[in-house]
């Protein structure tokens, strides 16, 4: 199926991710219908994407005129008919579960026709089952951005059976506002991105529970050892230049010949279930490290967003992102 060019975006929910959503499509001088039944989560969500954009004015990215301009595309609604009407794309921000989806898709469906995509912003659900909610699952695909949405050029892209066309004109799109879409080529839970933060994750809860460090060392060796590789390249890529005659010789070398680094495959976590002292135990080692940092690199969650955001921002410039 032909689908219609996008000009104008509804960003149905207004969390984190919606008011991210929403930031990102102004920037790139999209109109966006921003809706929620509450005219109270909507003025939160005003003030979510009025701040992102005056800390990108900050950074240099937007002047403060282009930050008023931007600003001016967002239009406030708790009328789901007027957030709707004359859109070409739906992104769909509301909680990550299967009922709250199937209410979203069931009540969108009254409103709009087989042209209009659907993107749900999903971060783990099969696309298979949200897509079946719908009279036209073939226009209803996964999104998944990462946070902050505005600045992460990532975005995860997933569809069902005869969705293949819906994920085409959406890779396409979120390439020439400046995306990094990826298409997985079948569903899987967690997608790309989050199973393998979740990996990297379980790791560091297993060198936790064995006293191996703290909180603050494994966020240090990640921060400034492979963290920083990862942000230039991706980790095949980084091995391809780690071992002389590239990747194949590593893995032939450690595979074939059975090396040291190979054997500690056996004594890394593989769990399934985070332990029950999980919250306590990471929730005191974050407070440990956060005491433990300056006000300049954040030590409160709102001056470590403001320090994140800065970091990214310098990241972004030089992939020529920003």
């Amino acid at each position: 199926m032909k689908y219609p060019e996008i000009k104008r975006i509804c960003c149905y929910g207004v969390g984190l991710i919606g008011t991210g959503c929403a930031t990102n499509y102004i920037m790139k001088g999209y109109p966006v219908n921003m809706y929620n039944s509450k005219q109270t989560s909507l003025e939160k969500a005003r003030g979510r994407i009025e701040g992102n954009c005056a800390r990108l004015v900050e950074a240099g990215v937007l002047t403060d005129e282009q930050a008023e301009k931007a600003l001016k595309l967002v239009t406030y609604t708790t009328s789901l008919e007027e957030a709707l009407s004359d859109v070409q794309l739906i992104q769909e921000s509301a909680p990550d579960k299967y009922e709250v989806k199937k209410d979203v898709i069931e009540t969108v469906d009254k409103y709009c026709g087989n042209d209009v995509i659907i993107a749900t912003s999903s971060s783990a659900l099969l696309i298979s089952q949200i897509s079946a909610y719908s009279k036209f699952p073939e226009r209803v695909i996964c999104a998944h951005p990462y946070n902050p949405v505005h600045l992460i050029p990532l975005i995860e892209l997933v569809g069902a059976e005869g969705s293949e066309d819906a994920v085409q004109h959406a890779k396409e799109f979120f390439a020439l506002i400046g995306k990094e879409p990826v298409v997985l080529k079948k569903e899987i839970k967690g997608y790309i991105a989050n199973r393998l933060q979740v990996v990297v994750g379980r790791e560091i809860v297993e060198l936790l529970e064995r006293g191996v460090c703290t909180v603050e060392d494994a966020d240090k060796a990640l921060t400034f050892g492979p963290g920083i590789r990862w942000a230039i390249m991706g980790h095949m890529l980084a091995m391809q230049l780690g071992f002389a005659g590239g990747v194949k010789a590593m893995y032939d070398k450690i595979i074939v010949k059975g090396s040291d680094r190979s054997s500690y495959l056996d004594d890394m976590a593989n769990w399934i279930k985070y332990p029950e002292d999980l919250p306590e135990l990471s929730q005191a080692g974050v407070d440990e490290e956060m005491a433990n940092r300056s006000p300049e690199i954040g030590n409160t969650n709102e001056s470590l967003i403001e320090y994140r955001d800065k970091m990214l921002i310098e990241i972004l410039k030089l992939h020529k992102k920003l």
